[in-house]
């Protein structure tokens, strides 16, 4: 029997994979030159089983063969061409729905339930969402039916200087030092301007902004940060390989607070608990350990809460912007930071007031 239908089957199928999924850009789809040589090297094509592709031993033919199986593919809908107009042709996959395999969507369906499970123990569920399989070929949730905000209000990022922007990123890939020109927030403009060689170590986004680890000058083990928008210039310089600081390590510096995500010292905080924020802190705790008391002891709060965790410029934010819905109760530290900083908050509104009630009391004796 002659196997060559068969092998075209499977042939077609690993040309499929070679491809990039819809959407991709021209520059990134294939053509049948590259395709060929590809099949050639996986065995896909050999001149004992392939007769149609080796009836002429010339490169050319077998070039020929395969566009007849892509132009093929392209009137199935399997694959489509990037542009019809440009030559050589180019190739990416069509989309396809997971309905149309039933053996793709079955393996689909245990790695979603598997990647449930694992989210769901460790209560990371934001997790669920970053890691689900997002792709043209086979798509879950794409984006008209996912979305993922913030919690938080969100800042515009600041304008960063694209030149300098590439430079980083090119040094961190290559492994490059870095002239920098930064300008620092806090002196004067005269004398805000700064030079420096950086050795990049890594870049970490916090909210809007981005920062760059990365030792200055001669500088052994001490790993600053630098706001990428401050760059005013950064140009990568591949004959100066950037030095590694012996000690660094990425999560241990978040950890550790210094672009102020950190964990921090680990507290008791005690809160009494009212409106909205009741049912927030009842479904989302704040720790794995937090222990909720139905009947507080004041009459105006609904609940009581104790839980472990880190006290961090983070935790103080988000207490404040609770307002009268959380009251700290310990520890007293804490407390008393929360009490100086809303009757600061109070001091400047009353102070407003004052001053309107000044201006209007003069408009009226006039």
């Amino acid at each position: 029997m002659n196997a060559s239908p068969y092998r075209r089957v499977a042939r077609m199928s690993r040309i499929e994979e070679l491809l990039p999924a819809s959407g991709a850009t021209e520059a990134a789809c294939r053509d049948a030159k590259w395709l060929l040589q590809q099949l050639e090297q996986d065995g896909e094509i050999d001149r004992e089983n392939d007769k149609e592709y080796f009836g002429d031993a010339n490169p050319d033919a077998r070039l020929r063969a395969l566009q007849r199986d892509l132009k093929e593919m392209v009137r199935e809908k399997r694959i489509e061409t990037a542009n019809p107009k440009a030559k050589p042709l180019r190739y990416r996959r069509c989309p396809r729905g997971i309905n149309d395999d039933s053996t793709i969507w079955s393996d689909t369906v245990r790695q979603v339930r598997n990647l449930v499970d694992g989210v769901l123990k460790t209560r990371q569920l934001d997790r669920l969402w970053q890691q689900l399989p997002v792709d043209d070929t086979l798509p879950l949730l794409t984006a008209d039916r996912l979305r993922i905000l913030p919690d938080t209000l969100r800042l515009l990022p600041p304008v960063a200087n694209p030149e300098a922007l590439s430079a980083v990123i090119t040094a961190l890939a290559k492994g490059y030092a870095l002239d920098v020109t930064y300008e620092n927030a806090y002196e004067a403009p005269e004398i805000a301007r700064k030079n420096a060689l950086l050795h990049p170590q890594a870049v970490v986004q916090r909210g809007p902004v981005p920062y760059l680890f990365a030792l200055k000058n001669d500088e052994d083990d001490l790993v600053r940060t630098y706001a990428l928008q401050r760059m005013v210039s950064a140009t990568a310089l591949p004959d100066v390989p950037a030095r590694r600081a012996e000690h660094f390590d990425l999560d241990e510096a978040i950890a550790n607070g210094k672009v102020d995500f950190g964990q921090g010292e680990m507290i008791e905080l005690k809160l009494l608990v009212r409106g909205y924020m009741t049912r927030v802190l009842l479904d989302c705790p704040l720790s794995a350990d937090q222990d909720v008391d139905d009947e507080p002891d004041d009459p105006e709060f609904e609940i009581g809460i104790t839980a472990t965790v880190p006290s961090t410029g983070q935790l103080l934010r988000w207490l404040l912007g609770a307002g009268d819905k959380l009251k700290v109760v310990g520890p007293e530290e804490l407390r008393h930071t929360v009490e100086v900083q809303a009757a600061k908050m109070a001091r400047l509104y009353n102070q407003m007031n004052n001053a309107s009630q000044n201006g209007h009391s003069a408009s009226r004796s006039v």
